[in-house]
């Protein structure tokens, strides 16, 4: 992005780097974070091994503010955003914080509003009621 031009997230003006990157919701990030700890516990001989703090921090961390637990409910979730057009960090804004009004869902990621992705309110809350029946039979 070039120096002249200002970030505003708002309008997805968030920089290059940022809209190729690969972004990870919360869930997603503790269900890599548990296999992992899986696999240190297993390969660890001494069983009072601990892992890292910073580790530890982590994942306590993502399963505290994960949505979703049930991994297939996560895979779903990320399928359904994934349809949606959206820029990899509006879909995981959205799956993290789970908006459960329209209203809410455009507050937290103005540029869903964008003019040309066919998200009107209808296409939103439709989206927002696909989430929610997901979370519910988890």
């Amino acid at each position: 992005m070039s120096g002249e031009e200002e970030e505003n997230a708002a309008e997805l003006k968030i920089g290059d780097e940022f809209l190729k990157a690969k972004c990870l919701m919360n869930c997603e990030v503790s269900l890599i974070l548990e296999h992992k700890y899986e696999q240190l516990q297993q390969m660890s001989e001494d069983p009072l091994n601990q892992v890292s703090q910073v580790f530890e921090k982590s994942l306590q961390y993502v399963k505290r503010f994960s949505r979703y637990k049930n991994p297939d409910a996560v895979r779903q979730v990320r399928e359904l955003l994934s349809r949606q057009q959206l820029a990899e960090f509006e879909l995981c804004v959205l799956g993290n914080l789970c908006p459960e009004t329209v209203e809410e869902a455009i507050a937290m990621v103005p540029s869903i509003k964008s003019r040309g992705r066919g998200h009107d309110d209808e296409a939103i809350e439709k989206m927002l009621n696909d989430m929610s029946l997901i979370k519910k039979f988890e």
